[in-house]
């Protein structure tokens, strides 16, 4: 998406570590205008006929995961990294390792929210090595719903989780999917 490519070039910035910091319109301060932009790619990307909701995991895919589903006509789910005490009944858990948080987090989702009569778009708004997106499609599978597919605005190709996620047989589709950055700058994958 050119418009995601261009704003990550004149505003995104390359920190130790390979972290990509587009906070000012992405995951901190929020452009709503790229967002719903995000939200129409996405929903031309996959066959959402049917489609019943939009999965993310908190705290940062909860802006670009709301506009998806306003976008879409359907109710945001999203995964939380801690239970409280509002969560009642079953719940559907998976571990995973946070990149951004360098540990071991558990993502919960009530199972009065997903079920196998749904039909389920995830989105994120950053994958690096993979984790987050792989514990909500394991939510998604032990709820018995339907995976229609995983919408990611930015892809750290360099960091190998899309690739792997894209091995295991799941319709991955990413809007800008970085292959290099470092202090010479950004380097974008050619299109497939």
């Amino acid at each position: 998406m050119e418009l995601l490519k261009q704003r990550i070039l004149a505003e995104g910035k390359v920190l130790p570590g390979n972290i990509i910091k587009v906070d000012g319109f992405l995951n901190h301060r929020i452009d709503t205008g790229l967002m719903r932009a995000m939200a129409k790619e996405f929903a031309s990307l996959f066959n959402t006929e049917g489609i019943t909701a939009v999965l993310t995991v908190e705290a940062s895919g909860i802006a670009l995961g709301t506009i998806c589903a306003e976008e879409l006509g359907v109710p945001l789910i999203f995964a939380k990294k801690a239970k409280s005490d509002n969560i009642e009944g079953g719940l559907y858990q998976s571990d995973i390792f946070s990149y951004t948080y360098k540990k071991k987090v558990t993502l919960l989702l009530a199972s009065d929210w997903l079920g196998p009569r749904d039909k389920v778009l995830i989105v994120d708004d950053f994958l690096a090595k993979g984790e987050a997106l792989r514990g909500l499609v394991d939510i998604t599978n032990q709820a018995g719903a339907q995976l229609i597919g995983l919408g990611v605005a930015i892809e750290k190709g360099f960091q190998g989780g899309g690739d792997k996620l894209r091995k295991a047989g799941v319709n991955l589709r990413s809007l800008a999917i970085i292959d290099k950055a470092d202090q010479d700058g950004i380097v974008f994958r050619e299109e497939q």
